[in-house]
């Protein structure tokens, strides 16, 4: 299936948005929360000339969506650019051409598309800084046969979900990290 046919199938922030069940509330925190600079609203409106659109798979229940999923949408409205989500497991076709290290269906992740519908640019699930963060709370964690391993590692969830999704320095790392990719 062409990319402009997936993009036709997903849905609208609003819609997806509504639909959740799981990380609402963060989402809607950061997206309300989210500060720009005046060079990163610059920047970000001169992209609007590109007329791009595009496609991310997402679900509710993923902390890194409940991170990027809003502040990538900031990006798109100040770029007039139309995001349209679909739910990773009712679209592994298309998620299984998008995999982490060619092994993981890790989201979100963000397919860019011209007005042709043709893939322009992919960015997910994660900045460089978070991946940093949440590997180091990782190498914490004990063997995964250890007795508290279970108890540990939803710890290190916790601690993950609490800090992406209410520390705006965190926030940042997403907007330099979808903005260098955008403009390379």
């Amino acid at each position: 299936m062409a990319l402009k046919s997936w993009y036709e199938k997903g849905m609208t922030f609003e819609q997806y948005r509504t639909s959740m069940q799981v990380n609402q509330q963060e989402l809607n925190r950061i997206y309300e929360q989210l500060v720009l600079s005046e060079e990163d609203v610059k920047t970000f409106e001169d992209m609007a000339k590109r007329n791009w659109s595009g496609i991310v798979l997402t679900a509710d229940w993923c902390g890194d969506a409940a991170l990027c999923v809003p502040i990538v949408q900031r990006i798109a409205e100040l770029s007039n650019m139309e995001l349209r989500f679909l739910i990773r497991d009712e679209n592994l076709e298309l998620m299984d051409q998008y995999l982490t290290n060619g092994t993981s269906r890790s989201i979100p992740i963000f397919i860019f598309i011209d007005q042709d519908g043709q893939e322009t640019k992919v960015w997910g699930p994660r900045s460089p800084e978070v991946q940093e963060f949440i590997t180091s709370l990782r190498a914490g964690l004990p063997a995964a046969d250890a007795p508290d391993f279970q108890e540990k590692q939803q710890n290190v969830f916790r601690q993950f979900k609490e800090r992406i999704t209410t520390d705006p320095a965190v926030w940042g790392t997403v907007v330099e990290s979808v903005k260098a990719k955008l403009q390379d």
